[in-house]
């Protein structure tokens, strides 16, 4: 006869209910009654929801600057001295241009640089602050710090449109003949940006492990 399947798993164990107390800096744990880190010298903070507040600010802060971004021009372009004519592009609007033109390839890695990236971003960092502590499973806290580490590693690639307007900003300055600046927007979105990033790194990933259970749940 084969051997029961409904034996109950095996206890999920934390540092938290072992006793010890992580290093949000290197990750190192150490007991307890330890106040600072013996490897990297930070002090050791146990895990906290109110932390969460700075999170959330910050989080707002971009979803405030996020807004402009989208509606002031990107960058100007002047022709002649303006005597042929200035043109001012949105993110939106530069995209439409581009595929005007026929360059679907370069279309789609603003777009999804410029709006898919930057709203999936405020989607992981909202949802990660919500569930963050509270109950779940030992494969849902994978998924939440799979998520978290997906938004870490996204942050850096996210002033692809800056870069741009910056590199044709200082190449295409040809006096009279054509020029480009950048918009409003530019600084907006690099705000918003920067404030994303600030708001992923205040988020204490170690919350995701406090919701687990003592025993994994089926």
């Amino acid at each position: 006869m084969s051997a029961p399947t409904d034996q109950p798993a095996a206890p999920v164990l934390t540092a938290h209910r072992a006793g010890l107390i992580g290093c949000h800096r290197c990750g190192r744990v150490w007991p307890l009654e330890q106040d600072r880190c013996r490897r990297c010298g930070a002090h050791l903070v146990p895990p906290d929801r109110r932390g969460l507040q700075k999170v959330w600010a910050w989080w707002l802060a971009g979803i405030i600057a996020y807004i402009p971004a989208n509606v002031f021009p990107m960058m100007s372009t002047r022709t002649f001295a303006g005597l042929a004519g200035n043109s001012e592009a949105t993110i939106l609007g530069g995209v439409m241009e581009l595929i005007h033109y026929g360059s679907w390839d370069i279309a789609i890695i603003v777009f999804v640089a410029s709006v898919i990236v930057p709203v999936g971003k405020f989607i992981a960092i909202a949802w990660l602050a919500i569930v963050a502590g509270r109950p779940a499973t030992t494969d849902q806290a994978h998924t939440r710090l799979k998520i978290y580490e997906v938004v870490e590693f996204i942050g850096r690639w996210s002033m692809i449109d800056v870069f741009v307007v910056a590199i044709l900003s200082a190449l295409v300055q040809l006096g009279f003949v054509a020029s480009i600046h950048p918009g409003p927007a530019a600084v907006s979105f690099a705000l918003s940006v920067a404030f994303t990033m600030l708001s992923a790194q205040s988020f204490d990933a170690r919350l995701i492990w406090r919701g687990l259970p003592l025993r994994s749940r089926r």
